[in-house]
């Protein structure tokens, strides 16, 4: 049987989980405001969104990190899946909003006295799952079947993918498309009856985020271990001697393509509701880019270390908008080249990095050889022609 973790990864990832998933929870719900140990339930909401990024990091990894697929346009999906929930969130909302009428506020703004036809079936809380799967599968499967099939690679695929997202966001801008325009989704009130500003439901989705932070990791690198893990790296370093293989390189990188999707639209459906927001603002291109930094901080093609990174980048953030908010993108700017220049292998990589410069000096340290120190390696005797002379 394949192994998938060793014996350090496999008691990382558990104490991890249990960490996340018991500690945390049990210390915001058991534990009182004025112990040290106390998680408050803001904490918990921050951190709920804080593994949103990271399983959103993970599905960019699988892609740049492992295929060598540089996607710009990841928060297109993930914010699909958020609009899909967000439109069953507002469905729950009923006539509790500022019209007080059973549709949303800001149809009521736009002229409308009913419900379009196709918010109707959001009421159900299974058509919104199965939407926030259904709707970025298939744009994902279409737009990367056009694209291998086409053999766009590289720069060009990069581009591909900015564009389409920055064509979705002036899209979903369109008070038209009834589906909130520049404002969006917000004033979400309940979740399959439950409230959602009660701690108590914040503190599910979060052990809910969790969970999933961790089966997508499970999942992703159990992929990583098989036969198609091996292709899926063998693409990233050369694709043209898998070509050359006989293997159809389009058919793995949809399949990875469409996966990373589905993954990031997971994501977005989780951070909606604990949030409380979604517009076309976080499907921007900016976006996309910035989870391309929490990935080659975190360290790409690890798995572990776009989670760090993602983590480690959003708690920055918030620190850095409170205590410097004019300086974060500079911040962020800082830290990426920083991290391109003198840490290509991320964080996860550091300890490895400082090791082999160690290593290095040690041996630049040692003393040469002694010029008396004898030769002991006989030079080769000159070659001897033994073929007979030609007769003129």
């Amino acid at each position: 049987m394949r192994r998938i973790f060793t014996n350090f990864e496999a008691w990382g990832v558990l104490v991890a989980a249990i960490i996340a998933i018991v500690v945390l929870p049990y210390l915001n719900a058991f534990t009182p405001a004025t112990s040290i140990l106390h998680v408050s339930d803001f904490s918990i909401n921050l951190y709920g969104k804080y593994l949103c990024y990271a399983v959103l990091a993970i599905s960019v990894d699988i892609l740049w990190g492992y295929t060598g697929l540089l996607s710009l346009g990841q928060c297109l999906f993930f914010s699909l899946g958020g609009y899909m929930m967000g439109m069953y969130l507002m469905r729950m909302i009923g006539s509790l909003g500022q019209y007080q009428k059973p549709i949303p506020d800001f149809l009521v703004f736009l002229g409308w006295n009913s419900l379009p036809a196709f918010w109707k079936p959001f009421s159900s809380f299974p058509f919104a799952l199965m939407m926030t799967l259904l709707l970025p599968g298939l744009l994902s499967l279409v737009f990367g079947f056009l694209a291998f099939r086409s053999r766009i690679r590289g720069v060009y695929f990069s581009i591909l993918t900015q564009a389409l997202t920055y064509a979705a966001s002036i899209l979903f801008l369109r008070n038209n498309l009834l589906l909130g325009g520049n404002n969006g989704f917000t004033d979400f009130k309940f979740m399959l009856g439950h409230d959602l500003r009660l701690p108590a439901t914040q503190r599910v989705l979060y052990i809910c985020t969790a969970l999933l932070l961790l089966a997508t990791y499970l999942l992703c690198k159990w992929l990583t271990t098989t036969r198609f893990g091996k292709i899926q790296r063998a693409i990233r370093d050369s694709e043209n001697r898998v070509l050359f293989s006989g293997y159809s390189t389009a058919n793995f990188k949809l399949f990875i393509f469409v996966l990373s999707g589905l993954i990031a639209s997971l994501a977005g459906a989780l951070y909606v509701p604990q949030v409380g927001i979604i517009n076309p603002n976080e499907m921007a291109t900016d976006k996309s880019i910035e989870v391309v930094v929490w990935v080659a901080v975190g360290g790409r093609g690890t798995l572990v270390g776009p989670v760090i990174g993602a983590i480690f980048v959003n708690a920055l953030r918030s620190w850095a908008t409170r205590a410097y908010p004019d300086l974060w993108l500079i911040i962020l700017g800082f830290l990426f080249i920083f991290v391109v220049l003198f840490m290509p292998k991320g964080i996860v990589g550091l300890f490895a990095q400082v090791r082999d410069i160690l290593k290095g000096k040690a041996k630049t340290s040692e003393p040469p050889p002694s010029s008396a120190t004898p030769d002991l390696v006989t030079p080769p005797k000159p070659a001897t022609s033994t073929m007979p002379p030609v007769k003129s």
